[in-house]
């Protein structure tokens, strides 16, 4: 069977920063490839490269040194405008706080990413979709946090993106309130084909991935298939 296209191709990523006299090493020569509809869950302590691997596919940062394609994109030629598009219209991103806008309804929190997307669904199919069809019209401060993570995975998603990029989603959230959520990513991962990964030092949660990738001090240390996924609801912590 031919082996699918690579939605992402990483090689030979290096990441320095220079904090004032030390040069901080934060991606070591990293080689990955995503495919088409897969769920990825990148795995690893605090400071081994996670939250600066996904910046990079995400189009936020860009390496030091290596190549990154997308489809057949080289993100790593790319200018801020061409980054800046290239979010716009093909990512969907959820950080760990959920960065809504506390005047705004969940509903109009969802449009601001509508407005300016190419084919986007509306507001309302993105609430649906996630589970808060009933709390569209309620402001961030009325609502729980693993709602207001629902909601941001509802903006994220609106604009249909091929990739969606998670950075520790349930890192503010309880076990109980997480694994909601983790059952809304899977959802929209399986229902509407979108590439999605999770970065994430909870062991646990690699458990709903295809693959897991670890890495330590910068580096891929290893890939690991699953043989079965598990369902979020299958998971504690």
């Amino acid at each position: 069977m031919q082996e699918p296209q690579p939605i992402f191709d990483a090689r030979d990523l290096t990441k320095d920063y220079q904090m004032g006299e030390v040069r901080v090493q934060a991606l070591r020569g990293v080689n990955l490839t995503l495919y088409p509809g897969e769920f990825v869950v990148l795995l690893g302590p605090s400071g081994s490269g996670k939250s600066t691997l996904l910046n990079i596919l995400g189009g936020l940062d860009t390496p030091s040194s290596g190549t990154v394609h997308y489809a057949d994109h080289d993100l790593s030629v790319y200018d801020d405008a061409a980054l800046t598009r290239y979010r716009r219209e093909h990512v969907g991103f959820v950080f760990q706080f959920y960065n809504l806008i506390p005047s705004l309804t969940a509903r109009e929190n969802v449009a601001l990413v509508t407005e300016i997307a190419e084919s986007p669904m509306n507001p309302e199919e993105a609430l649906s979709l996630v589970g808060l069809a009933q709390r569209m019209d309620h402001f961030p401060a009325q609502m729980s946090g693993g709602e207001q993570q629902r909601v941001a995975i509802a903006r994220a998603v609106a604009k249909r993106p091929q990739v969606l990029l998670c950075d520790e989603p349930t890192g503010a959230l309880d076990a109980q309130t997480g694994v909601l959520v983790l059952d809304v990513i899977a959802r929209v991962n399986r229902e509407l084909g979108t590439t999605t990964a999770i970065i994430t030092h909870n062991a646990v949660i690699a458990a709903m991935a295809d693959r897991v990738v670890y890495l330590s001090d910068g580096q891929v240390a290893r890939v690991e298939h699953n043989p079965r996924k598990k369902a979020a609801a299958e998971l504690s912590w």
